[in-house]
């Protein structure tokens, strides 16, 4: 047994939530030395509860590995722990991230993520924004994080595969089940496309005291959560909650005001989430963090793995902008003022140019080509 494995049964113990493994590693040194401690020795530390550490004694360590390992083989997933360098460094700093990934396909090296989440029972209207707004990110190079459910993050998970994007869903259940059933060709390819991810150990059932923790992560892998259509009571809430606490971007897409998927979205925009009508108005307030998020994949990929393009591929209006900006820092104001160009049309084709290493944006919305 090694450490990962260690780690990976006090993960699946009932009563050890993470909050635990981090006192209990922190006091004993690491999660092996906690599985080889006697009854007297782990209660001497009191850093569970009684019944929390008898379920640790007692836990069948080697009959769980195994079947463990049986299924993680059989469904081709890896575990990415807290320990691991590819852990995502997004999780390492939110509250209560997981010590254990469960993983299917490969989570995007960058933060350039946003999240997605939304009513299970989604209207027309509410399906139609998600997959449309979803493939629109998606082919900025923006990467969707929903949670595989019905309705909402079915359709943003759909937009994303549709520009041929990356997306992440995050579960509430073990990865040998698919939850809904109906989505288990979804799963496939949002694998092939990006990751599917869970905390929970390979056959855990998708109970409902699961998901507000899965919530968690969604909204820790982005940047900011867009909300599309949620009930006063719904769970997409819970997971604008997270990112508040995790200090993200919360977005809320307004819907009609005597539909019931509509009130809790609504609530949102009183109470102060940002009303966001295209995907422009993301763009434009999230432009700075884009930047950075652009910054940081560069030197984690190095610059040669994505080569500029070059000024014969570019379309006229891109060509007019950089032409505009030259070699000094142009305040995208005086962009809008002389080129006479949308803001919001800017703010996207922008992006695209950071996109493309044409432009880079320094403080204060100014921009200078690269």
């Amino acid at each position: 047994m090694n450490e990962n494995d260690a780690l990976l049964i006090l993960n699946a113990v009932d009563g050890i939530g993470n909050a635990y493994i981090k006192k209990l590693i922190a006091f004993y040194g690491s999660a092996m030395k906690v599985l080889s401690l006697s009854e007297a020795a782990l209660s001497e530390g009191r850093i569970v509860p009684s019944k929390a550490a008898a379920n640790i004694l007692k836990f069948p360590k080697d009959k769980f590995l195994k079947s463990e390992y049986n299924l993680i083989n059989k469904k081709r997933v890896r575990i990415i722990t807290a320990l691991d360098s590819d852990y995502p460094s997004s999780l390492r700093e939110i509250p209560d991230a997981p010590f254990v990934l469960y993983v299917k396909g490969n989570i995007p090296e960058d933060r350039l993520a946003l999240g997605f989440v939304g009513s299970r029972k989604a209207s027309i209207y509410g399906m139609n924004i998600a997959e449309n707004f979803a493939l629109r990110f998606a082919e900025l190079g923006i990467t969707i994080v929903s949670g595989m459910a019905r309705g909402i993050d079915t359709a943003s998970h759909r937009g994303a595969l549709k520009a041929k994007g990356k997306t992440v869903a995050a579960l509430g259940c073990g990865l040998s089940n698919v939850y809904p059933p109906e989505n288990k060709k979804l799963l496939e390819e949002i694998s092939e496309n990006g990751a599917v991810v869970s905390e929970f150990p390979m056959e855990t059932q998708p109970l409902p005291h699961n998901f507000p923790r899965r919530n968690r992560i969604i909204s820790g892998l982005s940047l900011g959560v867009i909300v599309v259509e949620a009930a006063q009571r719904s769970g997409a809430l819970i997971t604008a909650d997270f990112a508040l606490e995790q200090g993200k971007e919360v977005y809320a897409v307004p819907g009609k005001v005597d539909s019931p998927t509509s009130k809790g979205v609504n609530n949102l925009i009183k109470q102060g989430a940002k009303l966001v009508t295209c995907i422009e108005d993301v763009l434009e307030d999230l432009s700075l963090q884009l930047s950075d998020c652009l910054k940081d994949a560069e030197e984690l990929q190095g610059r040669d793995s994505n080569p500029r393009t070059t000024r014969e591929d570019l379309d006229p209006e891109i060509k007019m902008i950089l032409d505009f900006i030259g070699s000094r820092a142009v305040q995208i104001d005086e962009i809008v003022d002389k080129l006479e160009i949308d803001v919001k049309r800017l703010a996207v084709v922008l992006f695209q140019m950071e996109v493309k290493r044409l432009i880079k944006q320094l403080p204060g919305k100014n921009y200078t080509a690269v």
